[in-house]
C-alpha cells in the first residue's frame, strides 16, 4: 500500500508503523533468534516476530548520516479523464504436477530475496547526493561527525489537461431516501477471553507455501481482505503489489512491477493448515493483474487501495480509497474520496461507481476507509477518516441500493437518519478512541458481530464484539501485540471464522507480506 519512487522513498501512511508515534511499552522478554522458516520446497520465508539478533551476524553499525529531503517542485500534466482501465485477462493455466517447479521459468526465476535493511528514506539507491564540508571525523577524537546529505525529492504539482478516454456514463440513480428509524443499541455482551494466538502461515511472498512470487509475480504485498464470493470460495484482495526485482524491507518502487491491488481465490476449508491460494486473476502468464486502476501520480492520485469486499447475489463489490498522497507523518495519508466498485464476472474485471463515492471534505470525510458487510436486508458500512487516527462511523443501505448514495442512512444519536453532504460528518462514533484498518464479521452461529482493527494507543490489533451492528461494543481485547510483531498492521477476518476460532490476516512492513493468524476465543455467554 505504499511505494518507493525513483525520486525518493515514500512510506505509505497505511504501512508506516503507527506505534512509533507513542511512548515505548515496558520491556518484555524477547524470543531468542532462530532461522527464518522454510517451506516444503526449501525456500526461505520471513519471520514477522521480534527476536533477539542473530549471534553469528555482525553487529549493525550506526549510520552517522543526517539526511535532509529538499522538495523540488515539478509541474506535471495530468490527462483528464485519463486512460481507460486495461481489462486484459487470461485464463489461469494449470500448475505443474511438481508443486516446487516454476510454472513460468521463462517469466520468473526463483531467486531468493536479499534480506537487507531498506535504503535510507528519500534515497533508494543509498548513494549520497551532497555532503557538507568537513563531515568526516573529528580532529580531537575517534567519534565521527555526522554527515549531512541533501536529498532532492521531486514534488509533483499536477496540472489537469484534456486527454484520455471518458468512461461509459452511468445513469444517476433515482432518489431513494429512507425514512428515519429507531434502533437503540443493546447492552454489551460479555467480553471474550483470548486463550491463544498463533501464526498459522505466511500467505504471500518468497518462502510461503503459496509461492506467490514464482507463480504470480507477487513478491511483496499487504492487506489480504477476504469475503465469500461464492459458496465454497473466498476472494482475497491485496494492496500495493510488487513483482520481480522487489526486495524487503517495505514496499517497492514504480520500476518493480507495481500494481495498486490484486485479487486471488482460496477454497481450503481447513484453515489450521493455512490460507492456501488457488489462483490470481491474471493479465499475462504468471502475472497477477491490477483490478482497480489508479493514476499513480502523487498529489493527484498515487494509488487506489481496496478496503473491503462483499457479495450480494452474483455481484461482487469492493469499497476502496483513492489516495491523493502519503503524509510525512507516520500513520497518516490524504484521500480524494472513498468509493465502491462492482464486478459481475466474479472479480475478473471491475467498474468504479460514478455516484457511490464519498468525497473527502476538508480532510474530514468520515467514510474514507470503509468496511462493508451485508446482513439481513441491509449492507452496513463502517468508516473512518483518512489516516490512522479517526473515529468509527456507521451507515447502512438496503441490499438492492448499494450504489445509490441517496438510500444510505447514518447512525446518528441512537437512530438511523438520512444525511447529505457535510451532515454525514455527524455520524455518531461507535466506540471511544481511534481505529484504523477495520474488519467486521457477522458470525451467524453465535449471532455476534466481531470487529478487528489496529489500535495505536494500545500497541495492538484488537477485537471487539457486539450483538447488534451499532453496538454496544465490548471493550477491546488484544489479539496481536505490536511490540511482539513490531511492524504488524491490518487484522482482516476470514469469513469462515467462528465465535471460538478467529482467523485473520496481518501484514508486516519489514517483510511487506501477509500472514494468517489464529486466535482461540473463550466466549463467556
Amino acid at each position: 500500500m505504499g511505494f518507493r519512487t525513483t525520486d525518493g522513498l515514500i512510506l505509505s501512511g497505511v504501512l508506516t508503523i503507527g506505534a512509533i508515534l507513542l511512548p515505548a511499552a515496558p520491556a518484555v522478554a524477547v524470543p531468542a533468534w532462530q532461522a527464518p522458516p522454510v517451506n516444503s520446497c526449501g525456500e526461505t520465508g520471513f519471520d514477522p516476530l521480534k527476536r533477539q539478533p542473530n549471534p553469528d551476524a555482525a553487529a549493525p553499525q550506526p549510520d552517522p548520516t543526517i539526511r535532509i529531503q529538499v522538495p523540488v517542485p515539478q509541474l506535471t500534466t495530468v490527462q483528464v479523464p485519463g486512460p481507460k482501465p486495461d481489462n486484459t485477462r487470461i485464463d489461469a493455466a494449470a500448475m505443474p504436477a511438481d508443486p516446487c517447479a516454476a510454472p513460468c521459468p521463462d517469466v520468473r526465476d526463483n531467486t531468493e530475496p536479499t534480506l537487507e535493511a531498506a535504503p535510507p528514506e528519500g534515497n533508494p539507491t543509498g548513494a549520497p547526493t551532497t555532503t557538507a564540508p568537513g563531515g568526516n571525523t573529528s580532529g580531537n577524537g575517534p567519534l565521527p561527525l555526522p554527515k549531512i546529505e541533501l536529498q532532492p525529492e521531486t514534488e509533483p504539482i499536477p496540472i489537469p489537461v484534456p486527454g484520455g478516454e471518458p468512461p461509459e456514463p452511468q445513469p444517476l440513480p433515482a432518489a431513494a431516501v429512507q425514512p428515519p428509524a429507531a434502533a437503540p443499541s443493546v447492552p454489551p455482551i460479555a467480553v471474550p477471553a483470548v486463550d491463544s494466538v498463533e501464526l498459522v502461515n505466511q500467505v504471500t511472498g518468497h518462502g510461503s507455501p503459496n509461492r506467490t512470487d514464482t507463480r504470480w509475480s507477487v513478491d511483496g504485498t499487504d492487506l489480504g481482505l477476504m469475503w465469500e464470493n461464492q459458496p465454497g470460495q473466498i476472494a482475497v484482495v491485496f494492496g500495493d503489489t510488487f513483482g520481480k526485482g522487489w526486495e524487503p524491507v517495505g514496499a517497492g518502487t514504480d520500476q518493480q512491477d507495481w500494481r495498486s491491488n490484486t485479487i486471488a481465490y482460496s477454497s481450503n476449508r481447513d484453515l489450521s493448515q493455512g490460507l492456501l491460494l488457488d489462483s490470481f486473476v491474471q493479465d499475462t502468464r504468471c502475472h497477477a493483474t491490477e483490478i482497480l486502476n489508479s493514476r499513480k501520480i502523487r498529489n493527484y492520485e498515487i494509488t487506489t487501495i481496496p478496503t473491503s469486499g462483499f457479495a450480494v447475489g452474483d455481484r461482487q463489490y469492493l469499497s476502496y480509497m483513492s489516495i491523493n498522497r502519503w503524509s510525512k507523518i507516520p500513520g497518516m495519508w490524504w484521500t480524494n474520496h472513498g468509493g465502491i466498485a462492482w464486478s459481475d464476472d466474479n472479480g475478473r474485471t471491475w467498474t468504479k461507481s460514478q455516484w457511490a463515492r464519498w468525497d473527502n471534505l476538508f480532510g474530514l470525510g468520515r467514510f474514507q476507509v470503509a468496511t462493508m458487510v451485508p446482513q439481513g436486508d441491509y449492507v452496513y458500512m463502517y468508516g473512518t477518516p483518512n489516516g490512522r487516527m479517526g473515529v468509527i462511523g456507521l451507515a447502512r443501505v438496503p441490499k438492492d441500493q448499494v450504489l445509490n448514495k441517496t438510500a444510505y442512512q447514518y447512525w446518528i444519536n441512537g437512530g438511523w437518519a438520512a444525511a447529505d453532504g457535510a451532515d454525514q460528518l455527524l455520524a455518531t462514533p461507535l466506540v471511544s478512541g481511534t481505529a484504523s484498518e477495520l474488519s467486521i464479521h457477522y458470525d451467524r452461529d453465535s449471532q455476534r458481530w466481531q470487529m478487528v482493527y489496529l489500535d495505536l494507543q494500545r500497541h495492538a490489533i484488537v477485537l471487539r464484539t457486539a450483538a447488534e451492528p451499532q453496538g454496544s461494543w465490548t471493550e477491546p481485547v488484544a489479539l496481536v501485540d505490536t511490540d511482539d510483531y513490531p511492524t504488524a498492521y491490518g487484522g482482516f477476518i476470514h469469513p469462515w471464522s467462528t465465535a471460538k476460532d478467529l482467523y485473520f490476516t496481518v501484514s508486516t512492513w519489514n517483510s511487506y507480506n501477509v500472514y494468517l493468524m489464529h486466535a482461540k476465543l473463550d466466549q463467556q455467554n
